[in-house]
């Protein structure tokens, strides 16, 4: 078999990575649970702390998940922060 048949790309060779078209599903999933408080607070009104807790469940589980989304920039503002804070104090 020759290396010109091969399936991996030679040094020459130009690589293109097709990008997806769509929106990554994690920036989609707000729109679901954020219809999904109120028909809870309406539908539940008659049984109070299941829907307190339900609604609690659900409000933690979206902050959660904007948590996972503003992690990777929070450690980096956290970063930046820290420094200017040492910086300041540090070397007057």
């Amino acid at each position: 078999m020759s290396s010109s048949s091969s399936s991996h790309p030679t040094d020459g060779d130009d690589v293109y990575i097709r990008q997806s078209k769509g929106a990554p599903f994690k920036f989609l999933v707000p729109l679901v649970y954020a219809p999904v408080l109120p028909l809870i607070r309406l539908t539940l009104r008659h049984k109070p702390v299941l829907r307190d807790r339900l609604f609690t469940a659900v409000l933690v589980g979206a902050v959660a998940h904007g948590t996972y989304l503003v992690y990777p920039f929070l450690f980096s503002l956290l970063y930046v922060l820290l420094n200017r804070l040492l910086k300041h104090f540090c070397f007057k």
